[in-house]
């Protein structure tokens, strides 16, 4: 942010009055030209003992929260929800609290660099202006289709900035990964929507409505798609706010989630049998009712029992649950979509729905009008290492992805990457692949910056989240949309004339100026300026009424559907099911808060661990904190046992999220990273079958303990 006049010249060029107000809530225009102080030189609106408030939006996760951040003498103090924002009510996830221990983090990184050699610490620092000559020159001089852009699932203001970038070079599209959207299966989902609905979208899973919820692998209180938005509804569910009665809950899947913990029935079938169950269920259904189903014809009933483990009576039992259900819903989710045959598995739960009314829309279109832009999935990753691989990229940008730790170490994202001539990254942290490229120019931290994001699912009303800087940034870094708009400008041509912004937030008010147009939003202006204003001040723009599609059920009821048997790879004795942390998300790491919480299942911090359901453990001759070494085809690791009761004797669990070889102090060297031994195979929709690895495990004769917080005497009897 330019710093070249002060809040008090500004205030005596304007006046006291609606300036005033605009500037001193942060949410002007002239805001971005105006130093945000530390309280080592205090700054001018400072009152002693009050503090100043910001709305802006959570950058943990892509489900973008409306936060609002306390800050005293110009330092964040406390992030909490915002109460207006339509996605999370005022509440909040671990995550977003800790998101300040990302601010302070002490292995930032604190300005731009050349790296001297790819995973060398030895560096020479740079000045910003040399670094935007490195961005422009090789945008400049390598061919567009040697151009490559690898982007997180946020913020959106950035890939749309990207994504005009690329076409005024004539460069493929960027392209949006993350581990969380893999192991949430987005891709599957929305193919299976497309599939069985014939509409394109994200569904929306009204869990206030219903008064009877089965999930099949939705862990939808811990991080998948929503988690604080599904929380509010399944509070409402639970509390009977929208039926006269509390709501009745059962899971399915192999291990007990955080969110099948909160079931009233938790139902452990086999791995990859999910679809078949799901059939079932609607055969029964569907022949109580007399009614002729294509996807649940020809379904054996006894076959799926004795497959999946589920006796026929209780498969019986659970139909008639759905049947007398006032409002049923039936929710796929991604550990029954982590299979080799996860799309098919996805289809028929989702054809359940249709013979159950299930309050069931499709998530709006953004207020722009445009489809969210979904992360690619593994195959379209595994596309682009193979390009890198056959040495087609020349020069490699990415902002907010790590893939060196996140994909399968199989895929060979790392080897690929040495056959990149020019990688440059905008790391805000040193992480893997921060570690890997040629020169690192850092982003602001999120409560540094401008920006906005789009909302995927998770809100009936469109919405358009926004991001303002709390504070001054900390170190030397500089917006990446600032320094590719420079670059821009340097490039001249057609590339300046498509990117002709001074800066960042001149772009996202471009970006904003449509919908001024717009009539039922929850605030309007005559002009951008004031509209920006209250943009940040609100924390974002949303309509005031409703815009989700209600799907019609006709092409599901019509569809015929075969759902083939997973597949599974290697030769071991136990299903490997990874899971994304519930504290950690899939890059909360390196912040020590996050660490420090127990997770809610076994209440283990700081380090990585393997359950194991008790009667296998003894079989093996297995205690607590006993190493064992983890085997698959594709490599191994050690990792000290758990003993966990809830989990399936033929399935064994890790927790993905830690294992980071950098990162910094608080993740690098603890635990390990599950990824290392996928075996990457895709499913139909071509997202990663991440539980259809087999592994063996091997004793080591070693013990490392573990640091958990609960007491073994209180679960097992022993002292």
């Amino acid at each position: 942010m330019s710093q070249e006049i002060s809040r008090r010249d500004f205030l005596k060029l304007g006046g006291l009055g609606a300036v005033a107000t605009m500037v001193l809530t942060g949410c002007g225009t002239a805001a971005r030209y105006v130093r945000r102080t530390p309280y080592t030189k205090m700054p001018e609106y400072t009152f002693t003992g009050q503090s100043t408030y910001f709305a802006t939006t959570c950058r943990e996760c892509p489900a973008a929260c409306g936060l609002i951040v306390r800050t005293f003498q110009g330092r964040a103090i406390k992030v909490e929800g915002n109460p207006n924002h339509p996605v999370n009510a005022g509440k909040t996830c671990a995550r977003g609290q800790a998101t300040l221990h990302g601010l302070y983090n002490p292995d930032r990184i604190q300005g731009p660099f050349k790296r001297s050699a790819r995973g060398s610490e030895q560096i020479t620092p740079l000045d910003w202006n040399a670094a935007i000559q490195v961005v422009a020159q090789a945008l400049r001089e390598t061919s567009p289709q040697g151009i490559a852009f690898l982007l997180g699932m946020a913020p959106d203001h950035l890939f749309d900035l990207v994504s005009d970038l690329a076409r005024a070079l004539g460069a493929p599209a960027p392209i949006r990964f993350g581990a969380l959207g893999m192991f949430e299966a987005r891709a599957t989902l929305r193919k299976a929507t497309q599939n069985v609905l014939g509409q394109d979208g994200l569904p929306w899973f009204d869990l206030g409505a219903a008064n009877v919820v089965f999930s099949f692998g939705a862990n939808f209180l811990e991080t998948w798609l929503s988690p604080v938005a599904y929380t509010r509804l399944f509070s409402q569910m639970r509390r009977g706010e929208r039926n006269e009665k509390r709501g009745y809950f059962v899971q399915f899947e192999p291990r007990m989630s955080q969110t099948a913990s909160k079931a009233d029935e938790w139902i452990p079938l086999r791995p990859g049998t999910e679809g078949w169950v799901a059939q079932a269920l609607g055969k029964l259904i569907a022949d109580a009712r007399g009614l002729q189903v294509a996807a649940f014809s020809g379904v054996n009933v006894e076959e799926v029992a004795q497959n999946s483990g589920i006796e026929v009576a209780e498969l019986q039992r659970l139909a008639d649950l759905l049947m007398k259900a006032r409002r049923a819903l039936v929710i796929p989710g991604g550990a029954a979509l982590a299979h080799t045959n996860g799309l098919e598995n996805a289809e028929a739960i989702l054809t359940l729905n249709a013979l159950l009314d299930a309050p069931i829309t499709l998530s709006p279109l953004s207020p722009f009008g445009d489809a969210y832009h979904q992360p690619a999935s593994l195959q379209e990753m595994a596309a682009l290492i193979e390009r890198m691989r056959r040495g087609e990229v020349q020069a490699l940008f990415i902002h907010g992805a790590n893939p060196v730790f996140e994909l399968p170490a199989a895929l060979g994202f790392a080897e690929a990457l040495q056959k990149v001539p020019l990688v440059i990254s905008f790391a805000t942290f040193p992480d893997e692949t921060a570690l890997q490229a040629d020169y690192v120019f850092p982003d602001h931290h999120g409560l540094e910056s401008w920006g906005y994001q789009r909302l995927a699912t998770g809100s009936a009303f469109p919405t358009l989240s926004s991001s303002q800087p709390v504070v001054v940034p900390f170190y030397n870094t500089q917006a990446t949309a600032d320094v590719l708009l420079a670059a821009a400008a340097q490039i001249g041509g057609a590339v300046a004339q498509a990117l002709p912004y001074t800066d960042e937030v001149a772009y996202i008010q471009a970006r904003l100026s449509p919908l001024l147009e717009q009539k039922n939003g929850f605030f309007g202006a005559p002009e951008i300026n004031t509209f920006f204003a209250y943009f940040q001040q609100y924390g974002g723009w949303w309509k005031t009424t409703e815009e989700t599609v209600k799907p019609s059920w006709e092409n599901a009821f019509n569809r015929r559907l075969q759902v083939k048997a997973a597949e599974f790879a290697g030769e071991g004795e136990f299903h490997l099911l990874p899971f994304i942390s519930p504290v950690l998300g899939e890059a909360g790491a390196n912040k020590p808060w996050l660490q420090e919480v127990p997770d809610p299942t076994t209440t283990v911090m700081w380090n990585s661990w393997i359950e194991i359901n008790p009667q296998t453990a003894e079989e093996l001759g297995l205690q607590d904190d006993d190493v064992v070494r983890v085997v698959s085809d594709q490599g191994s690791f050690e990792v000290s046992v758990y003993r966990y009761p809830a989990i399936r004797p033929d399935v064994v669990a890790i927790v993905f999220g830690q294992g980071h070889t950098a990162y910094g102090r608080y993740a690098q060297g603890r635990g390990v990273n599950p990824g290392q031994i996928l075996k990457p195979v895709t499913n139909a929709a071509g997202d990663l079958a991440f539980a259809a690895t087999r592994v063996r495990l091997e004793k080591t004769g070693k013990k490392r303990a573990i640091s958990r917080l609960e007491s073994i005497l209180g679960v097992y009897g022993e002292h």
